[in-house]
């Protein structure tokens, strides 16, 4: 499966699996890759509609995770 956004790379193996450090890193990831809050604040809204397997799900379907 491609990413909506293949240009944002996420690391998240190797670091504490809290939810708040997942979309802490995704945020920061997709804001270095110069993405819109308009766009970050989307994938927030979609992230955090479900719990932690939805939340995981969420930023692989947006980006690269690694």
């Amino acid at each position: 499966m491609i990413p909506k956004h293949p240009d944002v790379i996420v690391i998240i193996s190797g670091h504490d699996g809290n939810a708040f450090v997942v979309l802490g890193r995704c945020c920061q990831a997709a804001r270095e890759a110069g993405h819109s809050e308009e766009e970050i604040a989307k994938f927030m809204t979609e992230a955090t509609a479900g719990d932690y397997d939805h939340l995981l799900q969420t930023a692989m379907r947006w980006f690269e995770v690694r």
